[in-house]
């Protein structure tokens, strides 16, 4: 089942911009694969170093969301409920300093490629901080990192965001099981972790 967002409450601000399931799917496309250029453009230009803030994750979830979205690269301004998940968001007036935090944290942990992906891959999920396009956001950034960290662009195609797509159940299940360690004050993206691992073998596979 695909998982969605949905606000709580009025959120005159943040709607989309485009009825049509078909354009929308279409502006969506091509919005994807803008956002994949810039991740391409990021990893070329990081000199190996890898570094996230708030500014960078809100450019990268602007361009997948621009003209689909009136709040393209703001974070959101209401509450919002997942379907098909147990998990509840934190309160939009928390979203900045968590994303502030989890930053902090990746950022702190840039050596450990595996770990890293998967945290940025949860952890900005479970904050949820933009009215659309986490999923999208958050595989672009967990790339993002897992690429530089690993210090190459990596080769082959379908790459590990296409293949999460492709099959997003183990994706889904690697997060419900990182959101139930969390909620027992643990923090554990092991699983999410394996399948990144099984992912890039993948990839590096059909080069």
């Amino acid at each position: 089942m695909m998982r969605r967002s949905s606000a709580l409450g009025d959120p005159a601000n943040h709607v989309r911009l485009i009825d049509n399931p078909a354009e929308l799917a279409f502006r969506e496309a091509q919005n994807g694969l803008r956002q994949f250029d810039e991740v391409l453009r990021l990893v070329r230009e990081s000199r190996w170093k890898f570094s996230i803030n708030a500014i960078l994750i809100k450019h990268l979830q602007w361009i997948a969301t621009e003209g689909t979205w009136s709040s393209a690269g703001k974070f959101r301004q209401h509450c919002v409920k997942i379907s098909h998940s147990q998990h509840e968001p934190p309160h939009f007036d928390q979203v900045p300093a968590l994303v502030d935090l989890m930053c902090e944290y990746a950022n702190a942990h840039a050596d450990n490629p595996f770990h890293l992906a998967a945290y940025l891959m949860w952890r900005l999920n479970w904050i949820h901080p933009f009215g659309d396009g986490n999923g999208r956001t958050s595989r672009a950034i967990s790339y993002l990192a897992l690429s530089i960290s690993l210090k190459t662009e990596l080769p082959g195609s379908p790459t590990v965001p296409d293949l999460i797509v492709g099959e997003k159940t183990p994706y889904y299940d690697a997060l419900d099981a990182a959101d139930a360690a969390w909620e027992l004050g643990s923090l554990d993206v092991s699983q999410m972790e394996s399948l990144l691992m099984r992912l890039l073998e993948q990839q590096l596979m059909s080069h």
